[in-house]
């Protein structure tokens, strides 16, 4: 019996310290609205470059997508930026060194590896590429954000895998593939830390 009490006692704490881990400047609504946007991205790629081959198609694709990509950094980022601002305590700014950290190393490779491929020309590796590289991100922050979003995580490292090493890499650089992974997977996201703030 005294077992059984030791054992739910520390579930309790464990859970307590999970809780106040948990990065609180993500924002929910920030993540599905940069989600939306790589819905409206994928449209406007499919009317200018649904399946891009040329150089000029190519370069379109890579200016939607670094686009799409200031945009969702712009607004997660700004969010951050101004919760940062308005939890100056120990806590929060231990919180927030914790979250910068985990996510740091892969936006900054993910940057240097984007430069690498378009500079030789390998632009069937991006997708793949950002969605593997975003799965070790989401991983790596697992501890701050909620634990609803590890499936999420998962499939981001499938779809990783998938468009770089079986067939589908041939429609990589598809309009829908993007949308599929960032459209639908950011408001995934959002709706999780969404439903973690309501919890």
């Amino acid at each position: 019996m005294d077992l059984q009490r030791a054992l739910s006692d520390l579930a309790e704490v464990r859970d307590r310290l999970a809780h106040v881990q948990r990065f609180e400047g993500y924002s929910g609504p920030a993540a599905i609205v940069s989600g939306a946007g790589a819905l409206i991205a994928g449209y406007v790629q499919f009317q200018l470059a649904p399946l891009p081959k040329t150089p000029e198609a190519l370069g379109a694709y890579v200016a939607i997508w670094m686009t799409c990509l200031a945009v969702a950094l712009a607004l997660n980022y700004g969010t951050v930026a101004v919760w940062a601002l308005k939890n100056r305590g120990p806590g929060a700014q231990s919180q927030f060194r914790s979250a910068a950290r985990s996510i740091a190393p892969s936006v900054l490779l993910g940057g240097a590896l984007t430069m690498a491929l378009v500079e030789r020309a390998d632009y069937a590796l991006l997708p793949g590429t950002w969605f593997a590289l975003y799965a070790l991100g989401l991983f790596a922050s697992r501890g701050v954000i909620p634990a609803s979003t590890l499936p999420i995580t998962f499939a981001f490292g499938g779809l990783a895998l998938l468009f770089l090493v079986t067939q589908l890499a041939a429609f990589a650089l598809a309009w829908w593939v993007m949308p599929l992974g960032f459209g639908v997977g950011q408001i995934a996201i959002g709706v999780l830390i969404w439903q973690g703030r309501t919890a």
